[in-house]
């Protein structure tokens, strides 16, 4: 079995592979290299898309490390975040106004690929960025 996506993140990768897939590839790859990988995993050898490698490699190697892009002031803010405080109450508690706190949670919802503080806590949570 090969599996065929658009999407390269780690869990779809390692739940192919968890399925029995022996090959992984994005679904922009050519005939040419669709055909090679059949006859690859035909005969027992993987093949895997340099993206779907390089995020295996990542999440083996950045396993226990929060997200290397937050600063960690920004890992500061989503960890107030993660306790329920608004901006307000973030800057009271960091002495800083609250434009600077609103700058640093734009930066974080940013660097999450987050759309609402809610969805940023919750990835926080379940990435476990923050303790």
């Amino acid at each position: 079995m090969i599996a065929l996506t658009s999407y390269k993140e780690e869990e779809l990768v390692q739940g192919a592979l968890k399925a029995g897939a022996i090959g992984y590839l994005l679904k922009n790859v050519s005939a040419d290299e669709l055909a090679k990988a059949i006859h690859a995993a035909y005969a027992g050898r993987p093949t895997l898309a340099p993206e779907a490698a390089e995020v295996l490699i990542k999440a083996a190697t950045h396993k226990d490390e929060p997200d290397p892009g937050l600063t960690d002031r920004e890992l500061d803010i989503l960890r107030l975040m993660v306790d329920g405080l608004s901006n307000p109450e973030i800057a009271k508690k960091l002495f800083v106004s609250r434009s600077t706190v609103k700058f640093h949670v734009s930066n974080v919802l940013m660097k999450l690929g987050a759309t609402s503080r809610t969805e940023a806590v919750s990835m926080a949570l379940h990435e476990k960025l923050v303790k």
